[in-house]
């Protein structure tokens, strides 16, 4: 393949914005893609790619080339990709049997070279994981597959399938999930077909938290902590688009993209609110199901979102295990007794799920029915957690 230098600088210009400027890497690369409408398949396959393993491996490159400059480690990863490094590129020397020479000297650095983490995060997982760590670290650095989720209130699996097909897009069914497709590793969703409303864009692992609540037709779900509206969009089709569903979030932002989503969907049953502080008293012992996927350190999610370890710190971990516990101390309230509550993240740590789990256990009222820790190790999805809770007397 030859290189463009006007691909290679673009790259590079990304993830300077990404480490330098604490860009989010999703946010930064789609708004590129929208300023060069002329960059093409390829062009935008190289980019992303040069950018989400650069960022990705950003220490281990470090290690390749000795230096953080982000020249250096392009050109280390394009080695990595098999390309060769372009005159007009040229680093200090830098050439491709020397950073092959260091890679073969890579696997006997410590842990979070080789596996390009900070330190604190790899001493945090080695304490909090044990021996599993190791696994899981490895797991969250590949690469992920596009997981689809069929919305069936407008389409079967296998009409999507056909649907997709028709449009150029070649799935494979996820063994287990029964609304779950893949798309080939490196492929992704066109913008038209994401934004029709027959197929939502989530992980697989994502697709196994609603069906816990176990939401009937004709119930009062809350959907605690919505965001964008994922998980309430699933309940929407479980429920076959019968019963309220009340999708809250402190971002009015968030809320509004639901409802747009929504409304694609044929999800007339959802219910986007922005959170105010009458919120748990407007709302106590109203719903038949509540969803509390909290905020938290996102660590699960490393494989799409790699530039997230160099923006969390140890700080922000602590902020977010207290949040947890607040919000399962606060918004309990508004379950029915007799109702179910499931609390989920997509951490895997056990400081996050199974301790806040134990917290809301040690105040009583409620019983723990089911727990779902989801390894990327085990699984090659995203890493989740999530418990269900049947309520007594809350």
């Amino acid at each position: 393949m030859k290189m463009h230098r006007i691909l290679a600088e673009a790259a590079a210009a990304i993830i300077k914005s990404v480490f330098h400027e604490h860009k989010v890497l999703d946010h930064a690369l789609a708004a590129a893609f929208e300023q060069n409408p002329k960059w093409g398949r390829r062009d935008r396959s190289f980019i992303a790619e040069t950018v989400f393993e650069v960022v990705r491996w950003k220490r281990a490159l470090d290690f390749l080339v000795d230096s953080p400059e982000v020249k250096a480690l392009c050109a280390a990863q394009w080695v990595r990709m098999g390309l060769e490094i372009p005159e007009w590129w040229s680093y200090k020397g830098l050439s491709a049997d020397g950073i092959a020479a260091r890679e073969a000297e890579l696997a006997a650095q410590p842990r979070a070279v080789r596996e390009s983490i900070p330190d604190w995060l790899d001493a945090l997982g080695a304490a909090e994981l044990g021996d599993a760590w190791d696994a899981e670290i490895s797991a969250l650095n590949r690469r992920a597959p596009v997981f689809l989720r069929v919305n069936t209130l407008r389409a079967t699996r296998a009409e999507a399938i056909t649907w997709l097909a028709a449009g150029g897009v070649e799935v494979t069914e996820v063994p287990g999930l029964p609304d779950a497709l893949a798309l080939p590793l490196g492929k992704s969703l066109p913008k038209p077909l994401r934004l029709d409303g027959r197929v939502e864009i989530q992980d697989a692992g994502s697709q196994m938290i609603a069906p816990l609540l176990d939401a009937q037709p004709g119930m009062c779900v809350i959907d605690a902590c919505s965001g964008a509206g994922g998980k309430a969009l699933h309940l929407a089709a479980l429920m076959r688009d019968e019963g309220r569903i009340h999708a809250m979030d402190v971002d009015a932002g968030k809320t509004a993209e639901l409802a747009r989503r929504a409304k694609r969907a044929a999800a007339t049953c959802i219910r986007p609110c922005v959170i105010t502080d009458a919120m748990t008293a407007d709302f106590a012992g109203k719903a038949d199901r509540l969803l509390i996927d909290a905020p938290c350190s996102g660590i699960g999610t490393l494989k799409r979102q790699p530039d997230l370890k160099w923006r969390l710190k140890p700080a922000q971990l602590d902020r977010v295990r207290a949040l947890q516990k607040q919000l399962l101390a606060d918004y309990r309230v508004m379950l029915k007794p007799g109702g179910r509550l499931v609390y989920a993240t997509c951490s895997i740590l056990p400081s996050e799920n199974r301790a806040a789990a134990d917290g809301l256990l040690d105040r009583g009222g409620c019983r723990l029915l089911e727990e779902v820790p989801l390894s990327p190790a085990v699984t090659g999805f995203d890493g989740f957690y999530a418990a269900a809770f049947g309520s007594t007397a809350l």
